[in-house]
């Protein structure tokens, strides 16, 4: 058994690592607050938005979504990888670097296959084994659309300019604050209107349907971005918040084991001097 001063020592960095994983904690679940608001106040505008273009798309002749529903032989596929800058945030950024190996072992086993990451922890392990043509961890300092729309147009531009047939998007979207879903979402091309004999076209068109629709799809995808990116920022926080309760937690029942552990040597300790006291006292009397 480990000696009282050692036991201690453990007991009191366990404390100091309780503190810090506690603040932690709470620090995730302000910040949760603020990021789940975020998702939910954009989610109905980007679903609506994508309802709009989709409605208006179907009343159109032919193919008028343009270059960016243009779908090609699949040789060079851009993949955007969202992870996070900071860790110990449980599996966050595992699930998504496990997603990228799993997509480059199947689905695009025959294909080549750049990421562009957004999130320094996933940049700094998937370098290793694949081609990264830009890293954008400086997103996370100030998330706002004006930022987002700056990559979603050089996404739309290397689609546009063919050197890329398909461009995907690989993130946590945010369920609650214990669920991530890993998420592969297309990019580019669009994914084909659905119509249907329901498809609503009593709208008032100025100055054109062409014209609108060629105005939504780059507003879409710019939204499109900026959403993955918030829904990423959500669930960062929520397994942060999760992981550092887990970790108080486990804290917690590690410094009582020592407590008791502390407790049943420094009784074994007193019950030996104890003993060494009376053999002592009864050695004299002999």
């Amino acid at each position: 058994m480990a000696n009282l001063k050692e036991i201690r020592n453990r007991i009191s960095s366990i404390g100091s690592t309780m503190q810090i994983t506690s603040a932690m904690k709470m620090v995730s679940a302000a910040k949760l607050k603020k990021a789940t608001d975020t998702i939910m106040a954009m989610r109905p505008y980007s679903e609506k938005l994508t309802e709009l273009i989709q409605n208006v798309s179907a009343t159109l002749e032919g193919d008028n979504s343009g270059v960016y529903s243009q779908e090609r032989e699949i040789k060079n596929v851009l993949l955007v990888v969202i992870t996070s800058n900071r860790g110990l945030c449980g599996g966050f950024n595992a699930n998504i670097i496990k997603q990228i190996n799993v997509l480059k072992a199947t689905q695009y086993k025959d294909v080549n296959v750049d990421l562009l990451t957004i999130g320094k922890k996933g940049h700094d392990i998937l370098r290793k084994s694949f081609t990264v043509i830009e890293n954008k961890s400086d997103l996370f300092d100030h998330v706002d659309f004006a930022n987002c729309e700056v990559i979603a147009e050089q996404m739309m531009n290397a689609f546009v300019e063919e050197k890329y047939d398909s461009i995907q998007i690989v993130y946590n979207q945010f369920k609650n604050a214990a669920t991530q879903d890993v998420v592969t979402e297309q990019f580019l091309p669009l994914l084909p209107v659905e119509t249907s004999e329901n498809t609503s076209s009593d709208y008032i068109y100025e100055p054109s349907k062409e014209e609108i629709i060629n105005t939504l799809i780059p507003l879409s995808l710019k939204t499109q971005l900026l959403k993955a990116v918030a829904d990423s920022v959500a669930s960062e926080h929520g397994a942060r918040m999760t992981a550092m309760h887990k970790a108080t937690d486990n804290a917690k029942e590690l410094r009582d084991d020592l407590t008791l552990s502390y407790n049943k040597a420094r009784q074994a300790a007193i019950t030996n001097e104890i003993l060494e006291i009376v053999g002592g006292a009864e050695a004299l009397n002999n």
